[in-house]
Parts: C-alpha cells; structure tokens; sequence
C-alpha cells in the first residue's frame, strides 16, 4: 500500500475551496432561476489583465519568445518591478534582489525552503491565510498561531512578539494588508517587530501581495523600507489582475539571492516565459493608469459594502485598509438562522439567498467559527443584489 508522508498529512483541505466546489454544484442547479448564485467567496479580482498585457502575451507566442527564461526571471523584467518600487513607494530596491517566481506561492515556498529548518517555529497572526502556515509545515517547520484582536487590528502586535519568542523560534510571517481582513500593520508597530527580530538573529517575512490595492496613505508602505533584511514576497495576480497567469516575486537580501536561484533551478526551472513577457507591458503608463483606476473601483465597493454588512448585523468590526475583503462577524446571523457556526452559516446563505462566502473555518482558530469572509472583488451591482438577498434572508 502506499505510504503516505507525515508531512503530506499535516496539510489540511483549503476549505475555501472546497466550499467553493460546493458553491460551483448549486450554481449550475439555479443557473437559470430569479436568483443564480453570487460568488463572495474567492480572492479573485473580476478585472482580467490590461489590453496591453494581453497583447504582449500574443506578441511573445508569435514570436517565438516561450523558451526557458534566468531561473530568476527576465532581467528587463526585475528592472521594471525595481522602478515600480521607486515610483510608486518612493524605495531603492535593487532588481539583483528581486527573484521572479511562480506565483507568491512559489515564492513563500521558495523562502520557507531557503530559511526553515525542521522543528523551527515561525510566529504568525490568527487569523492569516492558511496556505502560509502550510508552507512553512512543508519545510517542516511549524507555524504558531497567535491570537489577534480588532484593537491590534488583527495584527500582531510588537509585544505579543517577545512574549511568544522561544528557543525554536525562526521568525515570523506577517501579511500586509491581511487576507481575510484587508487589515495592514501601522508602520511604527512592524518596525518595532522588525527590530526585535533581528536583534534574535531571526527573519522577517511579509506578504504584501495586495500593497497595490492599498486606500490608505497611513498603511499604503512597504515594509522593504525597513532594511535590505526584510524578506517581502508579491504577486502579480491581485494588484495587476493576473491571477492564473502564476507569476509573483521576492525581494531577498543580496546574499540570499544565489540559494533561492538554486532552489528554483531545480524546483521549476523557471517561471513562465510568456507570463513574464506579459507582465513587462503592467508598467507602462497606459496600463498603470487603468490599475490605478480599478484600484479605485475595489475601494467604492469596500465604501459601500462594509456599511452595508454592519446594518445587517454582520460587524466589521475593523475597516480594511486595503485588498478586498470583509472580516464579519456572523455571531448575530448564526442566532437568527439557528445555526451553530459560520461553517454551517456559509451553507445556509448558499442555500438560502445564493451567495458564496468563505467561512472563518480555514484561517486560524481563534475565534474564527464566528466570522465569515466576503469577498468584494466583484462589480458594485451584485455587491447591491448581495445585500439585498442576505437582507431578506437575515430578517
């Protein structure tokens, strides 16, 4: 019989997806009925890649430019990720820093093989996305999940570092802003937990995968201004629309750049040749103009949707200040329905109004059976026909 590893076994379902497929079943049965099915459930911006992006895809295919590219992606490409970070941050990153990858995922990845020895424990927020902590379990570390409140805005908080720094603590990973709750690290509190890591001799991990899709100037930073220690990872697939397209990167220190190249040369050669091509074509003038534009779109449905879910008596209780999410509280919708959790509540509203959400199930344990994800990443005109479905069912 087969064997089955322990570190296979210690990854759990991505609950997300599996309510997903669970969604995507129902949807086909009322397809054609008055109310066919609204997904608030996946991460996934409705804006497809820029006119220009699509065009520089067909442009490589036509001309043959899909060949293996550097392990560490397009040089032209680095160069321009570099500008972006002057531009738009104000920051000197070198492009010898910047490795493209295979998605963030290939990049956590990437970081959690280069940095995480078996038995290290890297600290993390509760909740947090749950595909980071199974990164660091499939370096055999483990991830310790601390609980966070709205005041630290779900956040960990300098303090809650040293008091939960052991003898097998590596570092931590942090995400800024936060899925699920699109909530950022103030500036003053991520140095403050900058600086004690490095004072242990640890490492400093940041998702910023949605600092693009930042509304507030007061959070809208990079935590690379920090130092050329700090280890950020993105994307290419929320901020510039290309999500199946699979193509992020990481800023490293200098002389980690040369391990990460080895582990990509032989992990997946390279990422794809034609994605990178593409992406080249986000950063001219025409196609930043239109992101700045849908960045604007995705606050207008945060403006509207987070007041909205609040007079339904799901609470945010902490505006996001960026990505598009909304982390609610369902305690008062789970009384109304009779339904025990968020889990069985996600069921109910598929069921029941036809709307798609994300229960808390999957990001943590502290406190998560009583909240729900909504995704805003949709058009305004379903986010209004969203609320209009849970009002009714919620009354």
């Amino acid at each position: 019989m087969t064997r089955i590893t322990q570190r296979a076994q210690r990854i759990e379902p991505f609950y997300v997806m599996e309510m997903a497929k669970a969604a995507s079943e129902l949807a086909l049965q009322v397809a054609h009925s008055a109310e066919p099915m609204l997904f608030l459930n996946i991460g996934e911006p409705d804006f497809t890649a820029p006119l220009l992006v699509q065009e520089a895809a067909h442009q490589a295919i036509a001309q043959g430019r899909t060949q293996y590219t550097p392990a560490t992606g397009l040089p032209a490409l680095r160069e321009r990720i570099s500008h972006w970070y002057t531009q738009r941050f104000g920051l000197e990153v070198s492009a010898d820093r910047i490795v493209l990858t295979s998605g963030a995922s290939g990049a956590l990845q990437l970081a959690c093989l280069a940095l995480v020895e078996a038995g290290d424990e890297i600290l993390m927020p509760d909740p947090s996305y749950p595909c980071n902590r199974h990164f660091v379990a499939a370096a055999d570390g483990r991830a310790v999940l601390i609980p966070t409140t709205a005041q630290d805005r779900f956040q960990l908080s300098a303090a809650q570092v040293r008091e939960h720094w052991g003898p097998n603590t590596r570092g931590v990973l942090l995400a800024s802003p936060s899925n699920p709750t699109g909530t950022s690290i103030a500036a003053a509190e991520l140095r403050q937990i900058h600086e004690h890591v490095a004072a242990k001799g640890g490492i400093s991990m940041v998702d910023e995968i949605y600092v693009g899709l930042s509304y507030d100037p007061l959070y809208g930073q990079s935590a690379l201004q920090l130092g050329e220690d700090i280890i950020s990872i993105n994307s290419f697939s929320k901020y510039f629309n290309m999500t199946g397209w699979r193509l992020g990167w990481l800023v490293v220190p200098p002389k980690l750049v040369a391990v990460v190249e080895r582990l990509a040369q032989n992990l997946y050669i390279c990422p794809s040749a034609v994605a990178q091509h593409a992406a080249l074509a986000c950063f001219e003038h025409e196609s930043l103009a239109i992101y700045e534009a849908r960045r604007q779109s995705f606050k207008e449905r945060r403006d509207f949707f987070i007041p909205a879910l609040n007079q339904l008596g799901l609470t945010v209780p902490v505006m996001p200040d960026g990505a598009f999410y909304a982390w609610a509280d369902c305690t008062q919708a789970c009384e109304r329905l009779g339904v025990a959790n968020s889990w069985d509540l996600a069921y109910a509203l598929m069921r029941q109004a036809h709307v798609a959400v994300s229960p808390g199930r999957d990001f943590g344990q502290a406190q998560t059976m009583n909240y729900i994800r909504f995704s805003t990443a949709t058009a305004l005109p379903e986010l209004h026909e969203a609320v209009r479905r849970l009002q009714a069912v919620l009354s």
